[in-house]
This record gives C-alpha cells, structure tokens and sequence, in this order.
C-alpha cells in the first residue's frame, strides 16, 4: 500500500530549500500546525520538510511529534499533486493532539491543511475516506 521511499529523495533537507518554501511559498494553519508549499515541477512527487522547534516539548516529545507528522505525510502522498515542496510547522499544540489522539489526530490535522490549500488531488483526503484509524477525530473543533 506505501510506496518505498529513497532516503532522501521524498525530503527537503537544505536550508535553502526550506528557505524557499518559506518566503515564497503559500501558508496555510490550524491550531497544530502550519503548512507551507511551494510549486517544484523539477520534482515528480511532493518533497516534505519537517520544522518541530523546542517550544513544542524535549528531544523525545519532538521525534515523536516528527515521526507521526511524516507517517500521516505518507499515507496522503499518493493523493497529492505532484511537483510541490512542503514544509510542515508543528506548533506546541501538536504535542498535546500527538498524545491525546495519537496517529489518527495528527493526520486528521494535516489533512485539513491539505485539503484547504488545494494539495489533494482526489476527494478531500479525511480519514474516513481512506477507512483509517482516526475516522472521528475530524468532529471535533479545530
């Protein structure tokens, strides 16, 4: 069902590339996080980058928050307009949204983002549409 990633070919990993992103790039927010993209048609599929500053929790707090921010970045993937770059900001209430509703939180989060600025390429991307854990997490207030 998920595609084998490259170690790095599905990341943004450099400064300028994230600089990029940010400056001319179009953002989008909820109350967990912050999305920015930016149109690349030298890439086949969407690169992501990942921004978790210590203002959201401890080493351990922030590798979570991190794994399960690319873990939902991957299940929506497939439904994603090709040739962007994305950076994700996890802002501190992520942390909490990561342990209180675990997997399916974060990617009922990220999936608004993405659905709100025009990423999904098929239907809005919800997670009751993929049949995926999390399927209630998107009735409560964002």
């Amino acid at each position: 069902m998920k595609r084998p990633r490259s170690s790095r070919g599905g990341r943004l990993s450099r400064s300028a590339e994230f600089e990029r992103v940010y400056r001319q790039g179009r953002s989008t927010a909820n109350r967990q996080l912050v999305l920015y993209t930016f149109p690349n048609p030298a890439v086949e599929r969407p690169r992501v980058g990942l921004s978790v500053s210590r203002k959201v929790g401890g080493a351990v707090q922030r590798n979570k928050v991190k794994r399960l921010l690319r873990e939902a970045f991957a299940r929506h993937e497939p439904e994603l307009s090709p040739g962007h770059d994305v950076v994700v900001v996890a802002r501190p209430d992520a942390l909490e949204l990561a342990e209180r509703e675990g997997l399916g939180g974060v990617d009922a989060a990220l999936s608004e983002l993405l659905a709100r600025a025009g990423m999904a390429g098929d239907g809005d991307g919800s997670p009751a549409d993929r049949g995926g854990a999390g399927s209630g997490a998107g009735e409560r207030a964002a």
